[in-house]
């Protein structure tokens, strides 16, 4: 999928979000989408799954 096409879709998620579920849904949308895309981001540049728990394992030490 081409970038515009993701936009498309993650506006339209933020709009059903806020026309159904009210302001609050839609900031609670718009702050998971965020975190959501930087990791799909980073996966698709090489990122591993193994990567992400070992940040997580390090941060409880």
């Amino acid at each position: 999928m081409n970038a515009p096409f993701v936009g498309m879709i993650a506006g339209m998620a933020l709009a059903f979000a806020g026309w159904f579920g009210g302001f609050g849904a839609f900031l609670l949308v718009a702050a998971l989408g965020g975190p959501g895309w930087a990791l799909g981001r980073w996966f698709e540049r090489g990122g591993s799954v193994r990567d992400v728990r070992d940040a997580f394992e390090r941060s409880r030490r």
